[in-house]
């Protein structure tokens, strides 16, 4: 029997070896996890990707080791970041929390399996070949969050019609930038509607964009998709509930913390597809060959308390429409 055929015959249980080999003996197979975001406000989301690593056989401290490191919303300290974990010879990188973060793994690395989450498309901005056949050492999942705000500025009209005036707040140091503010635009002339545009990449920045909102009127806020304004989501919600402005968000964790509505996927559910296929890659699948995740569902959910506070009727359309309704 030829050795390919046997290695093949054997499958997973041949797979953990050629996985691991780049381990010293004796040493636990690791995970560089690679994030945008701060370690507290993620907490929650880590056990969601530790279960999807467990779904899969592997325990953190038992058969697999995790090494963190967190660019709290910074995006220039990324490079950095992926080259240290590179250095520390871990068997596969996880890079979550947007655009810049694959890509600095990807220059750190072309050997070292990458397992991505983001929200934009990874075959337009150049992470893998397609969505079936990923190729290189690529593969992950894909929010497509960043491609939503037309449908969230079209449900923050329904739910406040009177805002004539919206203001949009936009990472510009975020590479989807360039792409949510067109497909914003075109929106916003669609259903008669003008944006007042604030820019914030870090919270000097982000206290002056609150100010410049403040003195343009706005009626209304739409928060674009970025993984910087995650790590700031308490003081954005904050604003909106202090200038009385209903705003909309990307993810349902903005509604629980009292905004008023949130139009996304479900995070947890990501996170455990995550560590499910980093999983798939310590028993020794290739990258190339898992096709990339794509959400199924995308979730409603209104806080019918916040909309109480502002004086809003939620349309019943939109309520009997909203995957939940928090009270």
């Amino acid at each position: 029997m030829r050795r390919r055929e046997f290695i093949t015959l054997l499958g997973g249980a041949a797979a953990w070896p050629l996985a691991a080999r780049a381990q010293q003996p004796g040493k636990l197979p690791t995970i560089g996890f690679l994030s945008s975001r701060s370690p507290g406000e993620a907490e929650y989301l880590l056990g969601a990707f530790r279960q999807g690593l467990k779904e899969g056989g592997f325990v953190e401290g038992q058969n697999v080791a995790i090494e963190f490191r967190w660019a709290r919303g910074q995006y220039d300290r990324l490079p950095a970041l992926a080259a240290e974990l590179v250095s520390r010879g871990v068997t596969v990188l996880d890079a979550i929390g947007g655009e810049p973060v694959p890509l600095a793994a990807m220059r750190a690395t072309s050997t070292i399996p990458i397992v991505f989450m983001m929200g934009s498309d990874p075959v337009e901005t150049g992470l893998v070949k397609s969505f079936n056949q990923p190729a290189g050492n690529v593969t992950g999942v894909t929010l497509l969050t960043s491609m939503m705000e037309p449908k969230r500025l079209g449900l923050l009209h329904e739910l406040a019609p009177g805002a004539d005036l919206i203001g949009v707040l936009i990472n510009p140091n975020f590479p989807e930038a360039v792409r949510q503010l067109p497909d914003l635009k075109e929106a916003a002339r669609t259903i008669g509607r003008r944006l007042v545009i604030a820019n914030a990449s870090h919270d000097e920045e982000l206290d002056a964009a609150f100010m410049s909102l403040v003195r343009e009127h706005v009626g209304a806020l739409l928060v674009g998709s970025d993984p910087y304004f995650n790590t700031r989501r308490d003081r954005i919600v904050a604003f909106a509930a202090k200038e009385r402005l209903p705003a909309i968000y990307q993810f349902r964790e903005y509604a629980v913390a009292g905004g008023l509505l949130s139009y996304g996927i479900s995070l947890t559910d990501s996170y455990r597809q995550c560590g499910d296929y980093t999983a798939k890659v310590l028993k020794g699948a290739r990258p190339a060959e898992l096709p990339v995740q794509q959400p199924t569902k995308f979730e409603l959910v209104i806080n019918l308390k916040t909309a109480k506070a502002l004086g809003l009727d939620v349309p019943i359309g939109l309520s009997a429409a909203a995957d939940e309704l928090i009270e």
